[in-house]
């Protein structure tokens, strides 16, 4: 064997051995796939259902009750009372996933997260904004949830400009995420106080919403005591601190056409906008930022 030849063996055993040494990585990347993208359709027909009248209807009272309440952040000057009653639909439905309850269990090949609902951006006349929240059920695409602000269609926007990802919601803390590959980078500032601001792996981050949540999953002993807190109907808005986290939403019945499961609050919610409810009481209370 020539000197060429035996180094030139020497680097493939090197190489031989680092890839090994890789495999376990390669094979855990592999294990924790991105959730699947709803399909275009899905998304068109929820967007139907942002748009229906009576959706932007109901708008018109959320912003107004909104806005007698003191929460009005116009960007533009107050509008006159026959425009304020006019709010639109901007832009597509998005999908908005939320942090699963299986890859906190560590269950082999969950994504880290599961797909809940879509979203539509609702705008005031005077620039106030609102999340619309769709689900599937009973053979159509229904509203079941209007949430203040529009986290649901912003951060998926701010991440896509910076390249593919998923984008997820860790709602125990109100936190937002864009996976991509075996990476968790944040994207605001609860995320970033609970991963750092260059992110973490797949890895580390199943370990931290393990321990944080791991006693906590439905059938727990926390979730049997009603120790959810902050997300049903008429919820009172959080002073102070945030409260303690709630627990992970249950598993339901998957929709009709695509499997996106509501939470029990947006189920809740759903009643609501059922029995004809003011919109006030339809309303996920969000965490002052």
């Amino acid at each position: 064997m020539t000197k060429r030849t035996a180094a030139r063996a020497a680097v493939t055993g090197t190489l031989a051995a680092a890839l090994l040494g890789l495999a376990p990585y390669a094979a855990l990347a592999a294990a924790v796939p991105a959730p699947p993208a709803p399909p275009r359709a899905s998304l068109t027909a929820a967007h139907d259902a942002a748009a229906a009248p009576a959706t932007l209807a109901t708008l018109a009272r959320f912003f107004a009750a909104d806005a007698a309440r003191g929460g009005a952040r116009a960007a533009a000057p107050a509008a006159p009372a026959s425009a304020a009653a006019a709010p639109r639909i901007e832009g597509a439905a998005v999908p908005v996933y939320e942090l699963s309850p299986d890859f906190v269990r560590g269950t082999a090949g969950a994504p880290v997260a599961r797909l809940e609902f879509m979203a539509s951006k609702a705008v005031a006349a005077d620039g106030r904004t609102a999340s619309v929240w769709t689900v599937h059920r009973g053979g159509a695409w229904k509203v079941v949830n209007i949430a203040s602000g529009d986290d649901e269609t912003r951060y998926p926007a701010a991440a896509a400009a910076h390249g593919a990802g998923t984008v997820f919601h860790e709602p125990q803390i109100d936190a937002w995420y864009v996976q991509r590959g075996d990476r968790i980078e944040p994207l605001d500032a609860d995320a970033r106080k609970a991963v750092g601001a260059g992110g973490t792996t797949v890895t580390a981050y199943r370990k931290r919403v393990a321990a944080a949540y791991g006693d906590k999953l439905p059938g727990s002993a926390y979730d049997r005591r009603g120790e959810a807190g902050g997300y049903g109907p008429g919820a009172a808005a959080p002073a102070g601190p945030a409260p303690a986290p709630r627990p992970l939403a249950a598993d339901a019945a998957a929709g009709d056409a695509f499997p996106v499961t509501a939470a029990s609050a947006v189920a809740a919610a759903a009643a609501v906008f059922a029995l004809g409810l003011s919109a006030t009481a339809a309303v996920r209370r969000r965490r002052t930022r």
